[in-house]
């Protein structure tokens, strides 16, 4: 056997070998793949199941919703009418800007300390 039939030989085996390693690898990931769709497949199984157990309750709900969406101006009408009443008018609450303490205005005895005598008022 020349040198040229021998590489060739080994060059075709190396590449059998190859793929022979690259078929295995995706074979196994293909099993793990299978194997979490077949888990996601009965959970959304799970889900369908306890759908369908909400669904009577759902005609329920929407009806309530829907009579209470109706309130919903008549309920707006009174609330607007008792606000009215209890709103605070800032225009009767007016003063003249400055807040004063009750017990009048305290006279500092800083300035005397220093010798400046300010008149009483």
């Amino acid at each position: 056997m020349s040198g040229l039939a021998l590489w060739s030989v080994i060059n075709i085996v190396a590449l059998i070998a190859g793929l022979a390693i690259y078929l295995y690898i995706v074979g196994n990931q293909l099993k793990k793949v299978a194997g979490n769709l077949e888990d996601s497949a009965d959970l959304v199984w799970d889900i369908k199941d306890d759908a369908e157990k909400i669904e009577p309750g759902l005609t329920s709900i929407n009806t309530t919703g829907r009579v209470v969406a109706g309130a919903l101006p008549l309920l707006y009408g009174m609330g607007e009418g008792i606000v009215v009443g209890a709103t605070f008018n800032r225009e009767e609450h007016e003063h003249d800007g400055v807040n004063r303490p009750a017990m009048g205005v305290r006279r500092s005895r800083f300035m005397e300390s220093v010798g400046v005598a300010i008149p009483e008022q």
